[in-house]
């Protein structure tokens, strides 16, 4: 009990101290006109730009957690025995097509899957939900359409190969991996369900002591993950990637590159990308636009504080040789 208001005091200080530093250096004028702007402009570009990954971010984050302490509270590990099917192709099949149509960024999704698999969600199933939510959500297709001109060719081949790339990677896990890969499966499972029955009152209050915790735990890594994507985007040149940008095989990796270290959120990338139409083929913007969402650099973070090391880097080196396989294949129709 002490430890758990210790950690309380704690996370609330950090949040007052740089609340205040905030304040000192954007509302006082002597300090924000003095000393802010006296700073190189590279290191202002970093600070823009970190700071709109994270605004862009949060409230994904916070519609995460928020279902993440519902699942911890409300969905019993009976619950998922009865929905999840025992075969394991349709199991992946069914947590792709729930992904689908579950509107989640790549953020908020890691503390959902978290928690999912801490129920007895397996792995595959995880890994398939994952992948769809914030892909091929009706938002992203809404917003790929919108983006390319009320053309529906783009957003149905970022939905269809998407989907695929989704069910391969997914299926391929199911074969090499049968436990959860998190990283402290224990503790998880220690406190995967409430030991006793409460009031409604109560269990909505528990939710959202469960849904602060998973907050504090993944807003660090976020904040990590958004500050390295920042510094990338400022300090390497886009232009460096570019030659390697000739024929479709070279063309396609800088995009695939370009998505994982912009870290663009999946509700508006299409309007980044439908920008390179004049410099790169269909098939490159494709990979862009399907990869990005899968795995980026700052949810490469995020994960790696949920789930092994090993297991992770996997994931990674399969998501980009399946999405490198399918998006090129749409070349040859």
């Amino acid at each position: 009990m002490f430890r758990g208001f210790h950690t309380y005091v704690t996370d609330f200080t950090g949040i007052l101290v740089i609340g205040i530093v905030i304040y000192f250096i954007y509302m006082t004028d002597w300090l924000g006109q003095n000393w802010l702007h006296s700073l190189p402009e590279s290191f202002q570009q970093l600070n823009t730009i970190f700071l709109s990954i994270l605004i862009e971010a949060i409230p994904f984050v916070l519609i995460g957690v928020l279902i993440a302490g519902f699942i911890q509270i409300f969905i019993t590990e009976e619950h998922i025995e009865r929905w999840i099917p025992k075969n394991k192709m349709s199991a992946v099949t069914m947590s792709c097509v729930v992904g689908a149509f579950f509107p989640a960024c790549e953020c908020g999704i890691v503390p959902i899957v978290r928690r999912l698999v801490t129920k007895g969600v397996p792995i595959y199933a995880g890994v398939g939900f994952l992948l769809t939510g914030p892909l091929i959500n009706p938002i992203v297709i809404l917003s790929t359409y919108m983006a390319f001109g009320n053309d529906a060719k783009m957003a149905g081949l970022r939905m269809g190969i998407g989907f695929l790339a989704a069910l391969i990677i997914a299926f391929i896990v199911s074969i090499f991996y049968k436990s959860t890969q998190l990283k402290h499966p224990r503790d998880t499972a220690a406190e995967s369900s409430p030991k006793y029955k409460t009031t409604l009152f109560q269990r909505l209050a528990d939710m959202l002591k469960h849904s602060i915790d998973e907050f504090f735990d993944m807003g660090k890594f976020l904040i990590i993950g958004a500050f390295v994507a920042a510094f990338f985007q400022t300090y390497v040149s886009s232009s460096s990637l570019f030659v390697l940008g000739e024929g479709l095989m070279g063309s396609m990796l800088v995009m695939m590159g370009l998505a994982y270290f912009l870290s663009l959120c999946s509700e508006a990338d299409a309007f980044i990308g439908a920008s390179f139409r004049s410099l790169f083929s269909p098939a490159s913007i494709l990979a862009f636009l399907v990869y990005g969402p899968m795995i980026d650099l700052k949810n490469t973070i995020m994960l790696l504080s949920v789930f092994k090391t090993k297991f992770v880097i996997t994931l990674l080196c399969l998501i980009t040789f399946v999405v490198f396989i399918c998006v090129g294949a749409t070349n040859l129709l």
